[in-house]
């Protein structure tokens, strides 16, 4: 064992001498100099302790384990480093506070600094509309007045500011409006450029008031070209023409898409303003070169920004379609505009405005298969939509009646508009909507008034145009085509109708839909006319006394709805009638919903033929195909007294009070004193007395 000499106490003494001398050592932040001279001093201080006890250092367990002096290192490192990185901490922390009161100060030191620190807690009561009490909000809206008033336009061009402008203009008076409509009088051009300032225009003219109204959109004459193209102003510009802008004030914005000079001069009050671009050349043709020029570069310019939304583009557009020549360069370019924008984002939006749609009509009409086919599938995923659409329903219409390639228009449009799954939802939203109603129904019933309301008597027109065009760009059989689309799309709405008959019987258009698909459909009926028959299973009477079963008061008992007493007579005839021939012209192969509809309606004959459809009943008897006439006879004369008594009996109507007479009927009318009274009682059911 070796001897324990002093040295090993001397070593020990050294090192804890060593760390003492170590701790009170300071490292420079970022110095990696005062570091590494640091780490030598240690280096040579052990090396020397090592050479000096090389005899004596094979055995020293029982002197204990001496640190190694690096780890000492290392740790009075990471203290260092942490005592800079609170200084460091400390003095960011700080710096942060002193920039946020620098930052107050500013503001402080801004114009109108109290009154935008004001208005800014007002606005944040008043947002909170449910929260806060009408005495309350009046009291907020007086005093938001009394700071803006003199200074609106100090307080609409901050982005802060301008939203208390616009809760004082949502809760003001008439007159208080009008103060700041006259205020603001001269900067609503700059106002309209300003990401935030412009939603202030639009707050001022939501009211429709014609004072105010007249007021700001004047300030947009001779503006229109800079507008347009602003990434901010074209957008409210364009509402405001869509929305807000008087007849003569469209046309004054309209104008000056033709040229500088109809920006500068403006005609006198007396003359008539028109945007119609053929009026304007037909009276100045040398004029024609420079106004196309100037239109179609404006039209081009926003169609290669991908500014495609604007209803003024589309209005513009087609002033300049129906003013060029089809042989022109300048036709083949516009067309060229059309064709280049590969997503279709230009004719979508083209879809849903009046102006645009008749275009994109006229584009169908007048182009050629290959350009067919290309505008159809720019238009994909779009479809559904359109069909519901004012305006986008035109365009199917018209793929209609100019596509001579059937197939392609059963695979692009019917499998958006009627569904590419099993589910009916597509048609039963189609069958009752008023727009999307004809896209389903117009193979069926062509230009039928049925089919086309009095608000619709622009699609007629609109499909004259198309029709004219046809005849020379369209080579197929317009009837042969009609009943191409027919076949390609009666499976799917037969599906529809066996899935969902009940939904659709419980509406007017529902049932009309109904009617029109059975009769002119091509294919198995067999489920579909099962579906609608079941579809008047039950007691008539029970929904009389809300009794209802699997009835409710939104879909009442079909023998109550005069809409499906029309449509199961209808289809118990088997056609419909022809005032031409009188007489009822029958569908081949025949229906034969007589048979399948009496079994399911037989234990309620009666309540039928003595209720709101008696009518069916006296179809069931007068139909030629019906095998159970004598059944239903008997069933009759068992019951004659109801007969006699409901054909005697008033009919209870929303206009006949409950004693029966007729709202208003004390005093009789002029000129009716020797007519008879009408008849009153159920009418159905007389006929039925005289059958038996």
């Amino acid at each position: 064992m070796a001897i324990k000499s002093a040295k090993t106490g001397d070593k020990r003494k050294a090192s804890a001498t060593e760390t003492v001398d170590k701790k009170t050592v300071k490292f420079p932040a970022g110095k990696k100099e005062g570091l590494d001279s640091t780490r030598k001093l240690f280096k040579d201080e052990d090396a020397s302790d090592d050479s000096s006890d090389d005899g004596d250092s094979l055995d020293d367990e029982d002197a204990g384990a001496a640190l190694p002096a690096k780890k000492k290192v290392k740790q009075d490192e990471e203290e260092g480093n942490s005592e800079v990185k609170a200084e460091r901490t400390e003095t960011s922390r700080e710096s942060h506070i002193k920039q946020k009161q620098l930052a107050k100060e500013r503001k402080a030191a801004r114009p109108l600094a109290d009154e935008l620190q004001r208005t800014k807690k007002i606005w944040e009561r008043l947002r909170r509309k449910s929260h806060v009490p009408k005495e309350e909000r009046t009291k907020l809206v007086d005093e938001l007045f009394e700071i803006i008033t003199g200074r609106v336009k100090d307080f609409v061009l901050k982005h802060d500011a301008v939203r208390a402008v616009q809760t004082a203009l949502k809760y003001a008076k008439p007159e208080q409006r009008k103060t700041i409509t006259q205020e603001l009088q001269g900067t609503y051009a700059q106002l309209a450029e300003s990401r935030y300032a412009k939603f202030l225009i639009g707050k001022m003219l939501v009211q429709n008031d014609p004072e105010i109204r007249d007021m700001i959109i004047p300030e947009f004459y001779g503006k229109v070209r800079k507008l347009i193209n602003h990434p901010e102003a074209g957008w409210i510009l364009d509402d405001i023409y869509r929305g807000v802008a008087t007849k003569e004030q469209k046309a004054f914005l309209l104008r000056e898409w033709y040229g500088p000079e109809f920006s500068l001069f403006k005609p006198s009050s007396d003359d008539d303003v028109t945007p119609d671009l053929s009026k304007i050349l037909e009276e100045h043709p040398e004029k024609r070169g420079p106004i196309i020029k100037h239109l179609s570069g404006m039209i081009n310019q926003l169609v290669q920004k991908k500014m495609n939304g604007f209803t003024m583009l589309h209005d513009a557009m087609l002033q300049c379609f129906l003013n060029l020549n089809a042989d022109s360069e300048e036709y083949t370019e516009f067309l060229q505009h059309v064709k280049d924008d590969e997503t279709g984002d230009l004719l979508k939006n083209m879809a849903f405005t009046k102006s645009g749609s008749r275009l994109a009509c006229l584009l169908l009409a007048r182009g050629n298969a290959k350009d067919r086919k290309q505008y159809l599938k720019l238009y994909k995923d779009t479809f559904e939509s359109m069909c519901g659409d004012q305006y986008g329903h035109r365009i199917i219409l018209t793929a209609y009646d100019v596509i001579d390639d059937t197939v392609l228009t059963s695979k692009v449009i019917f499998n958006e508009v009627l569904g590419k799954t099993e589910e009916a939802h597509n048609v039963i939203f189609g069958a009752n909507n008023l727009n999307a109603r004809i896209t389903l129904l117009y193979p069926f019933e062509g230009t039928s008034r049925a089919l086309f309301p009095l608000s619709h008597d622009g699609d007629l027109e609109l499909l004259r145009e198309i029709h004219e065009i046809r005849k020379s760009t369209s080579k197929k059989d317009a009837e042969v085509r009609r009943k191409e689309l027919i076949t390609a799309m009666s499976p799917a709405l037969l599906e529809a109708i066996a899935t969902s008959a009940k939904d659709l019987v419980s509406t007017s258009f529902g049932c009309q839909f109904l009617t029109d698909v059975l009769l002119g459909a091509v294919g198995d009926k067999t489920q579909a006319l099962q579906a609608v028959a079941e579809a008047a299973a039950g007691d008539p009477a029970a929904s009389e006394t809300n009794e209802l079963g699997s009835y409710s008061s939104e879909y009442p008992h079909p023998s109550q709805a005069p809409w499906a007493e029309r449509m199961y007579k209808t289809l118990i005839q088997g056609g419909r009638f022809d005032k031409a021939t009188k007489k009822i012209e029958l569908v081949d192969p025949p229906l034969d919903f007589a048979n399948i509809l009496y079994p399911i309606i037989k234990d309620h004959i009666v309540a039928w033929a003595t209720g709101r459809c008696s009518f069916v009943v006296v179809a069931l008897l007068e139909s030629e195909s019906f095998t159970q006439k004598e059944k239903i006879k008997k069933a009759l004369k068992k019951n004659k007294s109801e007969l006699e008594k409901a054909a005697t009996t008033p009919i209870v109507t929303p206009n006949v009070e409950k004693d029966g007479e007729t709202k208003g009927a004390s005093k009789p009318k002029k000129g009716r004193q020797g007519k008879k009274p009408p008849v009153t009682g159920n009418p159905g059911s007389r006929i039925l007395l005289g059958k038996l």
